[in-house]
């Protein structure tokens, strides 16, 4: 069931919104090479609780961490830990939740580990790029297969591949709530968006094929070819004009 929200839940949402998109700031400030995933998830951890709010992500469905801190290959879900340290060359995806009030925010991003390759610059300025191409749908009297159109169309014409086992979602009282936002589609179908709908827009975009695997951790997942992945993600508000951005704090990340 998709839930539309009144305007106290949108004031909630906005405030987990904003306190998901500065714990990302953080994220940013801290990434270095040297540094531990466990340390940057912890930075994340006390942000959040400083503005009195939750980690979302911390114990849902038993996750260990209060962020998914993926490297290179990996797409999402990464587990953070005292041992993975990153190094210069390296690229990050940070996926943050943050809980205020009963209400959720959620958003990530790709964050290049000092001097990183072309190749890497160019993933995360295309998988940034859908998603801003998908906004361009993502308003009332649109589809969901209309969005999920646009970020693949831009993903295969700049050469990469969009993830197919892992899709946005809707957002709200629960992490994950109705409809399913895929990263590809056919436009003209699925859910109609309406004005107040509040949706996790996503996409996962990988410099090879679009296959991946899960590790024996039970949460990581990777390429199956070992090549670069990339994430970029928003909570957005359905109007009837341009969406609204909650989780965007700061555009030139």
């Amino acid at each position: 069931m998709i839930i539309i929200k009144n305007s106290e839940q949108l004031k909630l949402m906005q405030k987990a919104g904003r306190i998901t998109g500065e714990a990302l700031l953080v994220a940013r400030d801290v990434i270095r090479p040297g540094i531990s995933t466990k340390e940057v998830d912890a930075k994340i951890r006390a942000f959040i609780e400083r503005c009195d709010a939750h980690p979302s992500f911390l114990g849902y469905n038993g996750f260990p961490g209060s962020a998914c801190i993926s490297i290179n290959d990996e797409v999402i879900h990464g587990i953070p830990s005292e041992r993975r340290i990153l190094k210069e060359g390296d690229i990050v995806k940070v996926d943050v939740g943050a809980r205020y009030r009963g209400y959720n925010g959620d958003s990530a991003r790709t964050f290049p580990v000092g001097k990183v390759s072309d190749e890497a610059l160019r993933l995360i300025e295309v998988t940034k790029g859908s998603f801003y191409e998908a906004m361009k749908f993502a308003k009332a009297g649109y589809r969901i297969g209309d969005v999920g159109s646009a970020v693949e169309g831009f993903v295969i014409s700049n050469g990469c591949s969009v993830v197919r086992n892992y899709v946005g979602h809707g957002i709200g009282a629960a992490l994950h709530e109705d409809p399913e936002v895929p990263n590809f589609g056919r436009a003209g179908r699925g859910a109609r968006l309406y004005p107040n709908m509040t949706l996790a827009i996503e996409p996962m975009v990988n410099a090879g094929t679009e296959e991946v695997r899960v590790l024996q951790d039970g949460w990581t997942v990777v390429t199956l070819d070992g090549k670069l992945s990339a994430h970029y993600e928003n909570t957005v508000i359905i109007t009837d004009g341009d969406p609204i951005l909650l989780t965007d704090v700061d555009n030139d990340y």
